[in-house]
Formats: structure tokens, C-alpha cells, sequence
């Protein structure tokens, strides 16, 4: 069973979705690799993994949480979860290359697999797959789209004239 509610962000509507061992999915609407919802999803705003999600979410969104403090269970092959894990921490308000990304996970010569594990991040935010940058610093391949990740790239610096872009 996955259980799911929505939760509305500055930057648009968005999916949340959990198992019974925890968060296991943060999704833009029309995002890349968005979920279908079938029949084995359950609308459950009282979910305790959803409740904590909405309310760490939205603190983020307030400036005020720079960490989270949630119990993920995403799904994913054990390569995708280890560059998941080096996402995971790299700081508020920093960015990394996909090459270092890929060294941080145990995978030096693998930045484009870095990169493709990085675009089915299924907990966006959560697990900041907006801090992953170009080898040149530029934004590429956010599955929430640019200005999303130009948006929370602004949010976490600071730049608060550039949340309007998204």
C-alpha cells in the first residue's frame, strides 16, 4: 500500500507519497517521473510519514528548516541509493558538480550515471537533487524543471528577488 496527500508549495502543488516504513516519494506536479496513482494508493493525510513531511516542507518553504528530519524509504536500485545518500549531504545553500556527486558515492568515473540517478530522485527537496549542478556551475537537468531549481537554489541563498521566477 502507498499512501499519498498533496501539499501546496510556493513554487506549485505537489505529491507526497509513503509506505508504511516511510517518506517515500516528494513529486512537483508534471514533473519527470511523476507516479501514477493506482489502485494501490490510498489518500491518507493523517499518515504520520505525510504529516511530518507537510510540516518540515513547509517550514523549509518559511526559511525556516534547513535539515530534514524524516524517515525515508525510497525505492530504487542500490546504486541510485547510494548517489541519493551523497545527495543527501551536500549542505543548505551549496552545490556540488555531478562528477563530485558521483566521487561522494563511490563512483568516480560515473557522472553521467550520477546524473541519471540523480533525475529519479524520488524525494525532491527532502533529498536536494536541486544542489546538483553542471561541471561549469550551470543548472541542469532538474526534474521539476529550471526555474524550480533556480527558485530553491534562490531560497537557500538568500535571493528572495528571484523567487518569483518560478
Amino acid at each position: 500500500m502507498r499512501y499519498y496527500d498533496r501539499f501546496e508549495s510556493p513554487f506549485g502543488g505537489m505529491l507526497l507519497a509513503a509506505s508504511d516504513r516511510g517518506l517515500s516519494g516528494v513529486y512537483f506536479d508534471r514533473q519527470k517521473h511523476h507516479p501514477r496513482r493506482g489502485s494501490e494508493w490510498q489518500h491518507a493525510p493523517d499518515n504520520p510519514h505525510l504529516q511530518r513531511a507537510r510540516r518540515q516542507l513547509a517550514e523549509y518553504f518559511a526559511g525556516k528548516r534547513k535539515q530534514f528530519d524524516l524517515v525515508l524509504d525510497p525505492g530504487g536500485t542500490d546504486f541510485q541509493k547510494a548517489v541519493w545518500k551523497a545527495i543527501a549531504g551536500v549542505p543548505y545553500g551549496e552545490t556540488i558538480s555531478y562528477g563530485e556527486l558521483a566521487r561522494r558515492a563511490g563512483f568516480a568515473e560515473g557522472a553521467r550515471a550520477a546524473g541519471a540517478a540523480t533525475g529519479r530522485n524520488p524525494i525532491g527537496i527532502v533529498v536536494p537533487c536541486h544542489r546538483i549542478v553542471g561541471s561549469d556551475g550551470s543548472l541542469t537537468g532538474y526534474a521539476g524543471g529550471l526555474e524550480r531549481k533556480r527558485a530553491l537554489l534562490a531560497l537557500e541563498s538568500g535571493e528572495r528577488d528571484l523567487l518569483s521566477a518560478a
